[in-house]
C-alpha cells in the first residue's frame, strides 16, 4: 500500500505530515465555522454533513471495493472499526481537552437515533444467514430518511452570527472564502494523513515492528486522523456541536451508508465471529455510553473522555491478542 522509502525521508514525512495535519485542520475548521455562521447553518449539521461525511468518504471507497472483491470482513471491519475509533479515541481525546456540552436536541434526538441505528445495523448483520441485498437496502433507506430528519431537528440550533461567534476569524471570512477554505482544508487533511501514515509505517517497519501490528495500530488510526485532527481543533475552540456532529455524522454514515453500499454490491454470506462477538457489541456499548453521559449531566466531561480512551486501549489490546496467531 505504501512503497518503501529511506529512513531519512520517512522522518521527514512523519514530521511534515504532523505539521501539515495541524495546519490543514485549522483551515478546515475555520472554513466550516465561517460557512456555518455566514449561511446560518447549525454547527451540528455542518459538523455532521461536511466534517462527518466528508472525512468518512475513504471508508466508503474501501468498503465498496471490498464488497466488489467479496471481502465481507474487510468491509464490515472497516465500517464498525471506524465507529469504535470515532467514539472511544476521537471523542475521548476531545472530551479530555475540553468538556463537551450537549444540547437538548442532540441529547434527546441525535444520540438516541445513533444508538437505534447501531442496534439496527448489527441486527441486520447478525440475524439470519448473512447480510443480504435487501438488508443493505434497508440500511440505505433508513439513511435516506434519517439524514433530512437530523438536519431538520437541529436546524433550530442555528449558528451565531459572525460578529457573535466564538472564533474572531469568522468576522472577516466571506461565505465564498469559507467554502473554499472548507473544501481545501478537507483535501489537505486527507493528503497530510497519508503522508504521515506513510512515514510512520516505514519507521515502524524499520524498527522491527511486525506488519500485523502496524496494520492494527498505525493504519487503523491513520484512517481516522482527519476526524481526530478536526475534533481536536474544534474542541480547543469550544465548537462542541461541531465535534459531536462530526462523530455522530461519521457513525451514521458508516453504519448505514458504508455497510449498505458494500452489501448492495455484494451480499455477505460469511461473517467473522469476531465481528459478531467483539466489534458490534463494542460499537453498541460505546454509542449507549454517549447517551448515558449526555443525559446525566448534559455534557461529556474529562471523566467520560478518560473512560473512552481506556476502553479503546482495552479494545485494541483484545484485538491484537485475538488476531495474532
Amino acid at each position: 500500500m505504501y512503497p518503501d522509502i529511506p529512513i531519512w525521508l520517512a522522518c521527514i514525512f512523519t514530521a511534515g505530515g504532523l505539521w501539515l495535519l495541524k495546519v490543514s485542520a485549522e483551515i478546515f475548521i475555520d472554513g466550516s465555522a465561517a460557512t456555518a455562521a455566514r449561511l446560518g447553518i447549525s454547527p451540528f449539521v455542518t459538523g455532521m454533513v461536511v466534517v462527518g461525511f466528508g472525512t468518512s468518504a475513504p471508508e466508503l471507497c474501501v468498503s465498496a471495493l471490498s464488497g466488489i472483491g467479496g471481502k465481507s470482513d474487510l468491509s464490515l471491519g472497516n465500517a464498525y472499526g471506524s465507529c469504535i475509533c470515532n467514539i472511544a479515541l476521537i471523542l475521548g481525546v476531545a472530551a479530555l481537552i475540553r468538556p463537551l456540552r450537549v444540547s437538548r436536541t442532540v441529547r434527546f434526538f441525535a444520540v438516541p437515533a445513533l444508538v437505534a441505528i447501531s442496534v439496527l445495523s448489527c441486527c441486520l448483520v447478525s440475524l439470519g444467514s448473512g447480510f443480504s441485498r435487501s438488508d443493505a437496502f434497508v440500511c440505505l433507506g433508513v439513511f435516506a430518511v434519517l439524514l433530512p430528519l437530523y438536519c431538520k431537528f437541529n436546524s433550530s440550533s442555528r449558528a451565531p452570527a459572525p460578529e457573535e461567534g466564538k472564533d474572531p476569524a469568522a468576522k472577516t471570512i466571506s461565505a465564498a472564502k469559507g467554502v473554499a477554505m472548507l473544501l481545501g482544508g478537507l483535501v489537505l487533511l486527507a493528503g497530510s494523513s497519508h503522508i504521515l501514515v506513510w512515514g510512520a509505517v516505514d519507521l515502524a517497519l524499520a524498527m522491527g515492528v511486525s506488519e500485523l501490528l502496524v496494520g492494527l495500530t498505525i493504519l487503523a488510526v491513520g484512517t481516522s486522523l482527519p476526524e481526530l485532527a478536526s475534533a481536536i481543533v474544534s474542541a480547543r475552540r469550544g465548537e462542541d456541536d461541531m465535534v459531536l456532529g462530526n462523530i455522530i455524522g461519521s457513525n451514521l454514515f458508516n453504519t448505514l451508508a458504508v455497510v449498505g453500499v458494500a452489501g448492495a454490491i455484494s451480499p455477505f454470506s460469511k461473517i467473522s465471529p469476531y465481528i459478531l462477538s467483539r466489534d458490534m457489541p463494542a460499537m453498541i456499548a460505546l454509542s449507549v455510553s454517549i447517551a448515558l453521559f449526555a443525559l446525566r449531566k448534559g455534557r461529556a466531561g474529562r471523566l467520560a473522555g478518560a473512560i473512552w480512551l481506556i476502553s479503546y486501549a482495552v479494545y485494541v489490546a483484545a484485538m491484537i491478542m485475538q488476531e495474532t496467531p
